[in-house]
């Protein structure tokens, strides 16, 4: 394994503008030690839905703005220049303030296949795709959703 660099320019970008994903590394690249990508959200839009991951701890930094993020039956607010890290099995989600929008870096450990799922869910977006697809995909891409109470309450309140 050699080291990684990943130009801005050259990193593969999904969305538009409010709601963007820069992939930056997957698994194939690091040789399975992480997976990262940076998420841009527009003020008050959802991210993820409620999910958890069997195999891998998500880490979240904020760069700039404020998050809301759903971390088993509470939801906190991450804001510019916090850390939060969500360990394996742990119900969360995530959407930015109405406040504010939100650039997160976020990070897998061990890596897990990230980037199809995030092409996968660019293409339902855009209708080239069903979501059902996203759910015949949980084991294969170790994202397992759940339903929150906790989480749809808050949302709703915001």
């Amino acid at each position: 394994m050699t080291t990684l660099l990943v130009r801005h320019d050259e990193a593969e970008q999904l969305g538009s503008t409010p709601d963007t994903m820069t992939l930056l590394a997957d698994v194939s690249q690091t040789g399975g030690h992480l997976s990262t990508n940076r998420a841009s959200l527009g003020r008050g839009r959802d991210g993820a839905t409620p999910h958890f991951h069997t195999a891998s701890a998500e880490m979240f930094f904020m760069l700039d703005g404020e998050l809301e993020v759903l971390n088993g039956e509470e939801v906190v607010t991450v804001r510019t220049g916090d850390m939060l890290f969500v360990p394996p099995h742990n119900h969360h989600a995530f959407g930015a303030t109405e406040r504010s929008g939100a650039d997160v870096l976020i990070v897998f450990t061990p890596g897990v296949e990230r980037f199809e799922y995030f092409r996968m869910i660019d293409r339902i977006r855009r209708g080239e795709a069903s979501p059902a697809e996203i759910l015949a995909s949980q084991d294969r891409f170790d994202n397992h959703f759940v339903d929150s109470a906790t989480w749809r309450a808050a949302r709703a309140a915001a």
